[in-house]
Order: structure tokens, then sequence, then C-alpha cells
């Protein structure tokens, strides 16, 4: 069984190293292929990736778009989407491996638990509340990963050209019934938030996703959460 791998990037070649070490960390389970959709970088970000075994595809900016492009390149049955600053944990392949293994879940997709690299108090905080977003609304972002087989993705319409929510579009549409979080962490750079402050921008982020829910036109969006 082949599982594409898709990392939407720019810009990224600090953070997609060890993300990719941690892919290729571990092996038993199924084969991997690793897309990386590139959006225009000025870095590193092919030496990087090639370095890894990964093949690199230049895409239209924006991760919506980005992600529409791996996906449309990927020959696997089943398909995982992650941020290039996202490194799996130790035992990532087991757990996969258990989803996509069992039939019952051609119907369903996966995502991770949400962790952030960071040890203090406010990062915990973030991390709970993350987990209750996702027991009570069915939300999972884009830094929690998601794993999907292809015809259930093709099915769904795959992920809308987006600038931004395009993450929350999906996982609308595959539906809370149907999104299942596996016992496995998803460490996350916390640089965003220490940057900008574990009050106020997820504050920002529950702001624009208020905007989302009403209507307001994702360009819109975009210029407010930036």
């Amino acid at each position: 069984m082949l599982l594409s791998i898709v990392i939407p990037t720019l810009d990224a070649a600090g953070s997609l190293g060890p993300t990719l070490a941690a892919i290729n960390g571990e092996g038993g389970g199924f084969e991997i292929e690793i897309i990386i959709t590139d959006g225009g970088s000025n870095d590193a970000i092919r030496d990087v990736a090639r370095a890894a075994g990964a093949r690199v595809i230049t895409a239209a900016g924006g991760r919506g778009p980005q992600l529409c492009a791996g996906a449309a390149e990927a020959k696997g049955a089943w398909l995982m989407f992650l941020h290039a600053d996202t490194r799996l944990a130790l035992g990532w392949r087991a757990h996969v491996a258990a989803f996509i293994g069992d039939p019952e879940n051609r119907e369903r997709a996966a995502t991770f638990r949400f962790a952030l690299d960071d040890d203090g108090a406010p990062a915990r905080r973030l991390e709970r509340m993350v987990a209750w977003r996702f027991r009570a609304l069915g939300l999972a972002y884009g830094d929690q990963g998601l794993i999907i087989g292809q015809e259930f993705y093709s099915r769904l319409g795959g992920f809308a050209p987006l600038v931004l929510m395009e993450d929350v579009d999906m996982a609308r549409r595959i539906g809370r019934k149907r999104l299942v979080m596996l016992d496995c962490k998803a460490v996350t750079s916390a640089a965003r938030y220490r940057e900008g402050g574990y009050l106020l921008r997820p504050a920002r982020n529950i702001f624009c996703l208020g905007l989302y829910f009403l209507g307001v036109p994702v360009g819109i969006i975009a210029r407010i959460y930036r």
C-alpha cells in the first residue's frame, strides 16, 4: 500500500528538514512517497526536499491551491496532508497503518493530536483548547495533519483552492462523525504563538473562523488574518 504525503511549502527550508526526518525515521507498514508543493520559495527548500528523497513540484501560491496540486500528483491509494513545520511523533506509522488497514475507514478520515514544541503552561492550555474544539465541533486544522483515502477525497471534491480556511472547509465536508483523531501527536512549531501571543493569536483565529461561518469572503478574512 502506498501513502502519498503532500507538504505545501513557502520559504520553509529551516523547518522542513526535521519534518522530513521524522517521516523517514521509521519504516514498515506501507510505502510512502513525499510530494513537496512549493509556492515560490527563495530559500534552499528544493535541496532540503531532494536530500530527503522528496519530489518537488511548483504550485500556485496559497495553501489550498498547493494542496490541490499535490493531491493531483499523488499516486497512493491514501493521502496524508502535512504542514512543513509539523513533526510526527515516534510511532506514527503504526497508528496510520492501523487506520488505513481497516476497510471501515474507507469513508473516514483521520487527524493527529495537536501538540506544540513549547514546554510552557500556555502551550498546554492551547493544546487542550484544540482538543475540545475537535470533540465539540469536529474541526481539525491543517497543523494536525489529515489522512484520507484517495477515492473518498475525490468524492468530497478535494481541497477547495482557498488561500485560507481550506482545512476548515474540508473538515466540514468530511463531517464530524467521519473524522477521527489518532492517538499520536503532530508536534508543530510554537514560533507563531510566541511571536503573536498565546492569547491574541488564538483570539484572532476564532474571530476569523467566525467571519468564515458568517459567509465573509475568504480574501477579506485572509487580509485580517495576516
